[in-house]
């Protein structure tokens, strides 16, 4: 029976709806799906008995958690036949999000490149067990499954996880220095200075969605991803002369990155993996519009997933 809804109501879902939009935005990796999941949630808690609810914000975590695995596994279709690689949608986030390694680590791109190659299940069983410390017998109610089974969802993504992700990597001052140097030296196409930046074996991934023109695989090498950095300060780029185009550097998904926009619009976003010397290791190009709209929205967010 739905219970007459109250301001304190509003509030305490409110309090907790920061951590709702962190629990869906690791699991989906697109802000669209993840602030449906939130409204999704904000449905549900308003028709429940709300009366009968111990504890709000595991109750919310537990709505918004399920909500989001459902939406990810109708959208893997999707996600499989997108056209070139599918990155995660990019987002501003705040200098708290960036100070906390643990959270900041959980939401980079190359987190969330990695989680996409984990299974629905597998994915919300980490990012609740790993990122927010959910227990197994909570994680199991959120996602309607056994407590052994998540147990062993859990085993295989921490496992899969470790395989993948970059081991060594610089500390923050360095890594905000060398973004600084590589957008002077692409913005200034000084191809000497890229690659000294960039190490040997370095990959590209750009992610245009079929919608503008980007590699649809990953470029791969020193040389050949400082030419493609290079030209941008002397080529038209989607569009843009290279007088029009302006790159910033701002923190993006807990980490220093660029923004390239030119008149009206934001063009691309450039995320970094760096290795112990600092030297850059991967890039992360997005450039399909429907992938913007935050960036572009200018909306920065706390992604710590504390409630308030």
């Amino acid at each position: 029976m739905t219970q007459p809804y109250s301001d304190r109501d509003q509030q305490v879902f409110n309090q907790h709806r920061n951590l709702l939009f962190s629990v869906a935005y690791r699991i989906l990796g697109t802000v669209a799906d993840a602030e449906d999941a939130v409204q999704d949630a904000w449905i549900r808690w308003s028709a429940a008995d709300r009366s009968q609810v111990a504890d709000p914000k595991a109750y919310l975590a537990r709505i918004a958690s399920n909500l989001a695995l459902q939406r990810l596994r109708s959208t893997q279709h999707q996600r499989e036949t997108y056209v070139g690689p599918w990155l995660p949608e990019p987002i501003l986030t705040s200098g708290d999000t960036a100070d906390d390694v643990t959270n900041a680590e959980s939401v980079s791109t190359a987190m969330l490149v990695v989680l996409e190659t984990l299974s629905p299940l597998e994915r919300a069983v980490f990012v609740l067990k790993e990122v927010f410390g959910f227990s197994h017998a909570e994680i199991a109610e959120a996602v309607e499954r056994s407590e052994t089974a998540v147990r062993q969802a859990a085993h295989r993504a921490r496992e899969h996880v470790r395989a993948r992700r970059p081991r060594f990597t610089a500390d923050r001052s360095r890594q905000r220095d060398v973004t600084e140097r590589f957008l002077a030296a692409a913005t200034g196409g000084d191809l000497n200075t890229l690659m000294e930046l960039l190490s040997p074996d370095v990959t590209l991934w750009t992610d245009g969605g079929g919608k503008v023109r980007q590699a649809l695989r990953p470029v791969v090498g020193a040389q050949t991803v400082a030419a493609w950095f290079a030209a941008i300060g002397e080529v038209t780029y989607q569009g843009v002369e290279p007088a029009d185009m302006n790159a910033a550097l701002v923190e993006i998904n807990g980490g220093p990155g660029v923004v390239f926009s030119g008149p009206g619009r934001v063009i691309a976003t450039v995320t970094f993996d760096f290795d112990a010397d600092g030297r850059i290791t991967t890039i992360h190009n997005i450039a399909n519009p429907d992938k913007l709209q935050a960036i572009a929205d200018g909306t920065t967010r706390d992604l710590r997933g504390v409630s308030g």
